[in-house]
């Protein structure tokens, strides 16, 4: 089952209302194959881009839902932002480099996967707000705000794991 990072809540739970709303919007992108093979790229020291892309896009979600946004695109948005499959630390890219790189490789990947409408690519294109363009929606903004909020949260969970010996699985 998956869940986000610091949620009790499984994703595809049929009882629980907003994560079964939450799914209805995601699931086919999470059945995908190109967004499973994110499962196997490290992305903030010991957590997964998979699971870094679920704790952006479900707690981006739940943000825009509250705020009356557009939670759909905001989800798929969120999930979609780092569909990209190389590691910038063994290309040797800069961190300038990576910052506008990453996006434009992963709107081309999310492309290739489905429709995307105007927002949604507007969160996977400028999700590294303010290194990036001008953003055009409110949503992106908060997939920027979230994205950010969890690298560090994923971060300080590594940082809990290796205080308690339990080592570091991905990087």
């Amino acid at each position: 089952m998956i869940k986000a990072l610091g949620s009790r809540i499984h994703i595809s739970s049929a009882d629980n209302d907003i994560s079964m709303e939450y799914y209805s919007q995601v699931g086919d992108l999470l059945h995908s194959p190109a967004v499973k093979d994110l499962a196997g790229w490290g992305q903030h020291m010991h957590t997964s881009r998979l699971q870094h892309s679920i704790n952006v896009s479900y707690y981006s979600f739940l943000i825009c839902r509250k705020m009356g946004l557009d939670a759909r695109a905001t989800a798929r948005g969120g999930l979609l932002h780092d569909l990209f499959f190389f590691d910038w630390r063994e290309l040797r890219l800069t961190r300038g480099d990576h910052v506008r790189l990453h996006p434009q490789h992963a709107l081309e990947n999310a492309k290739a996967i489905t429709a995307l409408n105007d927002m949604e690519q507007d969160i996977i294109e400028n999700h590294m707000w303010p290194c990036s363009k001008r953003v055009r929606y409110k949503e992106t903004l908060v997939v920027s705000f979230v994205d950010k909020f969890c690298a560090v949260t994923e971060f300080f969970d590594y940082v809990r794991l290796y205080i308690r010996g339990l080592g570091c699985p991905l990087r």
